[in-house]
């Protein structure tokens, strides 16, 4: 403390505000300038995204769509094939024609 700040309390207090009162500031600005550009952030996170993972093309979608469905044939057939063999080997065999 100096002999100042004695004297004049309410110097030391507004120097303390300012100091308490700057960061805050600029996080408050920083908010603002956050909310009036998302669409631009949110644009180039989607572009960053697209970068490192690029979405797959429909061909490989549809691929991927008809292997799961043959998998899913092909378990449904496992479960049943102690109880109903023939149902199980009917859907093998809809699950080879895809």
């Amino acid at each position: 403390m100096s002999v100042l700040s004695l004297a004049f309390p309410a110097e030391a207090f507004a120097a303390n505000a300012m100091a308490v009162a700057r960061p805050l500031l600029g996080l408050g600005v920083l908010a603002a300038l956050m909310v009036v550009f998302k669409p631009l952030l949110v644009g180039m996170l989607r572009a960053a995204l697209l970068v490192v993972k690029p979405r797959k093309s429909l061909e490989e979608r549809s691929q991927r769509s008809m292997m799961q469905s043959v998998l899913m044939l092909n378990r449904m057939a496992r479960d049943l094939d102690r109880v109903e063999p023939s149902l199980a080997n009917e859907l093998r065999s809809i699950a080879s024609r895809q």
